[in-house]
């Protein structure tokens, strides 16, 4: 008892030496003066920026569905070969999600990002040089490693560098960037399609955003959250200032962070979710993170063009059926970032994930008859299929990176993300490694309709499970977890 007294009061004095540190220098950020304009435009391009490894995550996720006929041409491979050549990739952000919080944690958000883009670099290289089957499928694992990392921390590091007002759009930037990833591979695929061994290039590409995020990321500032639970005061203040423009701003939450902070213990590990406090977050941004997967968006952006060419398309067409899901993706994306700070993230999902399972429903429908495409049916399922995307990714796909960012606390959020992230790419390997195996099994109609069906069961989970945190600061949720009022509604819910 006397130890565990002695590291209370040994807190207590960190906890207000912190603040007295912290709060010294708010006289010189005083004399400054007001740059909230400029201030604005700082944390615009700071999460631009960031945001160029989803473009990574959207490029390398939607290469595959067209590099995958070539491959398949150049390496005779099995549809069990086809299924682990994508599902590489997942496996490896697996432990590249789980392994890069507690890196992130340690030496920061930035430089932690920073590597990730150098792996990628090189995997991507790697990728594209690779004269075997083997060769290919150990450097995807590794550019999973990179691209798992990059949406553990990317997200993070927005989340804690917004301001809450604009939280949902500049974290989502991560997403719409990743539809313009995947629309870039579309189309990358469909131009050098025609081409001898054209998915080596396809592959190399890959390395040209991720030099652009290592090149950019080392002109923006480190997360000031991660630098105040680490000591660094004076600095933490200083980058706060820049990306707030105003000593109120900065004043106000700066008082917030460290009022929370004073309640933690300087350092928490793994075994810390597993408090009773922290569980309705873990239920609401795992459940969300396993959901988008398991809903299907990859379904369609891994084997579109093999499906529908199997139904009678030509190649060519169905990679350019990709590119229309590649446009349509980052036009509903683009949408999703207008609206989600103003209808907000449980209202968006809710609205539109029963027209994803509609969608999916008449997707299945229209392949009811054997008989190869044409006419009405062409046009019912290019309509049903881009339906589906619009719904889809207007909800569990904008919201996933944004919700498990925000629902945690500061001192495991890096390795809560972590986890989360884990749990995307598990449920997004699980669907790469059966979905062929579910056509050949369920056909296409059944295998369509068994994914719009868990668009239901995301449904019902967001209506039990997923509070509204639209202009909740990261604070205010955490407060709300501790009170006990992290609920989707009723008189003790989340406001």
């Amino acid at each position: 008892m006397a130890s565990s007294g002695t590291t209370d009061i040994a807190h207590d004095l960190h906890a207000s030496e912190t603040h007295r540190r912290a709060f010294s220098v708010m006289p010189a950020i005083e004399r400054l003066g007001d740059r909230t304009a400029s201030a604005r435009r700082y944390v615009s391009i700071a999460a631009a920026v960031a945001a160029v490894g989803g473009l990574l995550f959207g490029y390398d996720t939607g290469i595959i569905a067209s590099a995958l006929i070539f491959v398949t041409q150049s390496f005779s491979l099995s549809t069990s070969g086809q299924e682990w050549v994508a599902a590489a990739l997942n496996i490896g952000a697996i432990f590249g999600a789980v392994s890069s919080g507690p890196v992130s944690d340690r030496w920061g958000r930035r430089p932690a990002i920073m590597v990730a883009a150098v792996i990628f670099i090189v995997a991507s290289i790697g990728c594209g040089l690779a004269p075997t089957v083997g060769v290919l499928i150990f450097a995807r694992l590794w550019l999973g490693m990179a691209i798992g990392a990059t949406t553990q921390i990317v997200p993070v590091y927005v989340a804690e560098l917004a301001p809450a007002e604009r939280r949902g759009g500049l974290v989502s930037l991560f997403q719409l960037v990743f539809s313009l990833g995947l629309l870039l591979a579309f189309f990358v695929g469909y131009v050098l399609s025609g081409r001898p061994e054209a998915w080596r290039p396809m592959f190399m590409l890959g390395a040209i955003p991720a030099l652009l995020l290592a090149l950019g990321m080392m002109f923006l500032p480190e997360s000031p959250r991660w630098l105040l639970h680490h000591r660094q005061e004076r600095r933490a203040v200083s980058i706060l200032y820049k990306l707030r423009g105003h000593h109120r701003d900065v004043r106000r939450e700066l008082n917030a962070v460290l009022t929370v902070g004073d309640t933690e213990t300087p350092q928490a590990g793994w075994a810390d979710l597993r408090r009773r406090w922290v569980r309705p977050a873990l239920v609401a941004a795992l459940g969300i993170a396993a959901l988008s997967q398991l809903s299907g968006p990859n379904v369609i952006v891994y084997y579109a063009p093999i499906i529908l060419s199997h139904t009678g398309l030509a190649h060519s067409a169905a990679l350019l059926t990709s590119v229309s899901v590649g446009v349509t993706s980052t036009i509903t994306t683009a949408m999703g970032i207008a609206l989600i700070d103003k209808v907000g993230r449980r209202r968006m999902m809710l609205v539109m994930l029963p027209f994803a399972a509609l969608s999916l429903f008449v997707l299945g429908a229209v392949f009811l008859n054997p008989a190869p495409l044409g006419g009405v049916r062409m046009v019912l399922m290019v309509v049903s299929l881009l339906g589906y995307i619009f719904f889809n990714f207007g909800s569990l796909s904008v919201a996933v990176w944004l919700v498990a960012a925000e629902v945690f606390p500061l001192v495991i959020r890096s390795k809560a993300m972590g986890l989360a992230s884990a749990t995307v790419w598990l449920s997004d390997t699980i669907v790469s490694l059966v979905t062929l195996s579910l056509v050949q099994t369920l056909g296409t109609t059944g295998t369509f309709w068994l994914f719009g069906a868990i668009n239901v069961i995301a449904f019902l989970f967001v209506w039990k499970y997923v509070p509204e945190t639209v202009g909740t600061s990261l604070e205010e949720i955490e407060e709300s977890l501790r009170a006990g009022m992290f609920r989707p509604a009723g008189p003790r819910a989340l406001p």
